[in-house]
């Protein structure tokens, strides 16, 4: 058995379990306490395992998507979560962000480090199916958080629907703005 191997395996899970506090700003269903980014990353997985029957298991893999989810907030231990409306946050994002990616992956044998590093990357740039069908759960998990407590989060960071449509062309209403139940404001209240 390699132990240089294990011992990297074994420090990048001690390291990753600070995802537990790291707190995102959607707050859970139940309105008792913020989301954290582990606690998101499993919901995301379990999203996309029961809800691939929607997808065209020919061109999306969900195999891939659930590892995409595993990982794809790991980077945020070092980074920080950034609010998806947060402006200025999100002018450095991609910097904070691959910084934080060549310090994490970098703790895993080499191998294992290029594979999940592949798949954050993928995730980020959103281009193939499994990252398009990934991408939309990582928007619909948050987006059904925020519509059961009543718009809570878009509250505190002062969204609404007129201004929610981000750059990268989601909008939690929909693409016409409008899904039936989502209200005026977009919080979820008419």
């Amino acid at each position: 058995m390699d132990n240089t191997r294990l011992e990297q395996q074994l420090r990048f899970l001690i390291e990753v379990d600070k995802m537990k506090s790291v707190y995102r700003r959607t707050i859970l269903i139940d309105k008792t306490r913020r989301e954290s980014d582990a606690e998101h990353s499993w919901h995301f997985a379990l999203m996309a395992m029961l809800l691939a029957e929607y997808t065209d298991p020919e061109k999306v893999n969900c195999e891939r998507v659930i590892r995409m989810a595993l990982v794809h907030d790991l980077i945020e231990i070092y980074a920080g979560d950034t609010f998806a409306y947060d402006i200025q946050g999100n002018q450095d994002k991609q910097q904070r962000e691959a910084e934080a990616a060549d310090r994490l992956f970098a703790m895993l044998p080499e191998d294992q480090g290029t594979e999940l590093r592949a798949l954050w990357e993928e995730f980020d740039a959103m281009e193939t199916a499994d990252a398009q069908y990934a991408a939309a759960i990582d928007r619909l998990q948050p987006f059904l958080n925020n519509y059961l407590t009543q718009g809570h989060t878009w509250g505190l960071g002062g969204v609404k629907s007129s201004t929610s449509l981000r750059a990268d062309g989601f909008h939690p209403c929909g693409a016409s703005g409008s899904l039936d139940g989502c209200g005026q404001d977009g919080s979820g209240e008419h």
